[in-house]
């Protein structure tokens, strides 16, 4: 009896799982014993990393973007489809025209960022966690000589590092564009330090400090009022910009949510060791959907799928699950246009921030372009 495996999701763990599968199970598939469908609702593929590379104009949005349809292994039933619901009772999944049963799901739905989450955000701030926003934000970047830029923090969001990064690449943009005396850069966070992880916030500090950047933590807002150009926070202060950069609270998918599977935030509570969704045997959560301790970015999706993947294929072949994930997630730290670090940890070693170099810059680079070969699920 043939075995259909389906993965929910088009994005970066979802088409790594898929095309992983596709490539080991080769010869199961041929022989119509093994069947993987990938689910995804957009066409295009985009490299969401790349949104940083856009807002600086160091890359035009199209080298970022593929098409879905010619980054999946031909081995691979590619749909493309908006699933609206979970159906855990019966195993299957449902859209406005179609079901899709399942023997083992993988779901990848990833989070998105909400602009709505706060009264005023959406109108009085800029953020370049979508394809839009980057451009916008590259756009008035451009044309900012003088002013104050507010940089703030909401939780959970996807790639921790990100707030970092941008606050010390604009500090370099805008001393390439010898303007930064005339620029006052603010940087926010929501706890007692600048990051989430203490050896990252104690890595960025001196930065801080030795390039002028002001900081203000358990900076925890309540609105926007976009006419004043003012952001409230909980404390009742008011705090003026010019130009105001947001990270969003993220939540889970709509789809997600409409099954009642997710946390209050729409993350689906997960094993962090078997990346099975909590009271499911076939079910399995990659990436930033489900509601694991670690940065949800693309590298945690990586590592995941290495165990995931091996543990399907297992069960497939008769074999017993022992794979489990330790997780592992690598992540690299730009501290300007030209320098960058890197930090790699997982449940039982904090992360240890390299020096930042040119090399790692470049090493990050060259990721930027070996994304698609890793998505393939060749690398």
């Amino acid at each position: 009896m043939k075995k259909r495996v389906v993965v929910l999701g088009g994005g970066t763990a979802g088409t790594i799982v898929a095309n992983r599968l596709a490539r080991q199970l080769g010869e199961q598939i041929r022989k119509k014993t093994v069947e993987v469908i990938l689910i995804a609702n957009k066409e295009q593929h985009i490299y969401q990393p790349g949104f940083l590379f856009i807002v600086f104009n160091e890359k035009e949005p199209e080298h970022f973007i593929r098409k879905e349809k010619e980054i999946v292994h031909r081995d691979v039933n590619l749909v493309f489809d908006d699933i609206v619901k979970i159906e855990q009772d019966k195993n299957q999944l449902i859209s406005a025209n179609n079901e899709y049963p399942y023997d083992y799901l993988v779901i990848a739905t990833g989070s998105v960022p909400d602009m709505n989450s706060l009264p005023g955000l959406k109108e009085g701030a800029h953020n370049f966690y979508t394809l839009d926003g980057a451009e916008r934000l590259r756009d008035t970047l451009a044309n900012m000589v003088q002013g104050k830029i507010l940089i703030t923090v909401d939780v959970p969001h996807k790639c921790p590092a990100a707030p970092l990064e941008i606050t010390l690449m604009l500090d370099d943009y805008f001393r390439k564009k010898g303007v930064r005396e005339q620029i006052q850069l603010k940087y926010t966070y929501p706890i007692g330090r600048i990051h989430a992880l203490q050896p990252v916030a104690e890595w960025a500090l001196p930065e801080f400090e030795k390039r002028n950047i002001e900081y203000e933590v358990f900076f925890n807002m309540e609105a926007v009022d976009p006419i004043r150009k003012v952001a409230l926070t909980m404390d009742g202060e008011e705090h003026p910009y010019d130009l105001m950069i947001t990270v969003p609270a993220h939540t889970g998918a709509p789809v997600v949510m409409n099954s009642g599977i997710g946390d209050e935030s729409g993350f689906i509570p997960t094993d962090r060791y078997t990346l099975k969704m909590v009271g499911s045997d076939i079910i399995y959560v990659i990436g930033d959907a489900n509601n694991l301790p670690v940065s949800k970015a693309g590298s945690t999706a990586h590592y995941q799928s290495e165990s995931l993947i091996h543990n399907i294929i297992s069960r497939i072949k008769g074999l017993p699950e022992t794979a489990r994930y330790n997780g592992k997630v690598a992540c690299f730290l730009e501290s300007s246009l030209e320098e960058a670090s890197m930090i790699t940890f997982d449940y039982n070693n904090p992360p240890n921030p390299a020096t930042s170099s040119e090399l790692l810059h470049w090493f990050k680079a060259v990721y930027n372009e070996i994304y698609w070969l890793n998505v393939r699920g060749i690398l």
